[in-house]
């Protein structure tokens, strides 16, 4: 089965595309403010230089959020016209999940995402990606005090891009999370909706008229 994994949420571009348990082309650039003109072309690319069409892909996996909005917005859209045009299966993944498939020897992973104003994106997830604390929008301070009366923080890996103490980079691992999901329930590429964990800043200017 041919799998394509797409991820734009968070600070890079991750591409993939899969044959069962190999994978055969794998791109992570940083993202930037290009990303709507560089995001098809990269993903051509990857076919390109496997002389395959993008045709042969059966299921598509997208992580469509939290993140930067705009990022999130752009991988959902790619994903939704390429599986409805297609006629192929499509899948959805948190960025948060897909940063806790970083390699850690510790019991627990927790994601951080900045979402500006002193607030994060994060969760708690176990080695096997398995979710102890769901995905939530929170301050950032919070949180930290609610994992220091509740849990020993020797056991938890800190994962984050962004410059947050004692974390670790990430380094995430395509095939365990394809792994994972591989019988998950795909979904109505029309019915595929960002998750942004929290409303835009002009929703919420909105809400405060």
């Amino acid at each position: 089965m041919i799998s394509l994994f797409l991820d734009t949420a968070d600070k890079d571009i991750t591409i993939g595309i899969i044959n069962d348990n190999k994978v055969l082309y794998y791109v992570n650039e940083l993202n930037d403010n290009h990303l709507s003109e560089r995001f098809l072309p990269l993903i051509e690319a990857g076919f390109k230089k496997l002389d395959m069409s993008i045709e042969e892909v059966d299921k598509i996996f997208i992580v469509n959020g939290p993140g930067s909005f705009t990022g999130v917005r752009v991988g959902v859209s790619v994903a939704k016209v390429i599986a409805s045009s297609l006629k192929k299966d499509i899948v959805t993944i948190s960025e948060l999940e897909v940063l806790s498939s970083t390699f850690t020897d510790r019991k627990y992973i927790v994601p951080l995402i900045d979402a500006r104003r002193d607030y994060v994106y994060t969760a708690m997830y176990d080695s096997k990606l398995k979710k102890v604390i769901n995905d939530q929008y929170v301050l950032y301070d919070d949180f930290m005090k609610y994992l220091e009366d509740n849990y020993d923080l020797s056991s938890i890996e800190f994962v984050s891009h962004y410059d947050i103490k004692n974390r670790v980079k990430p380094n995430i691992d395509i095939m365990k999370i394809i792994k994972k999901h591989i019988k998950s329930r795909t979904i109505n590429p029309h019915k595929v909706n960002p998750n942004y964990l929290k409303q835009t800043e002009a929703e919420e200017n909105l809400g405060k008229k």
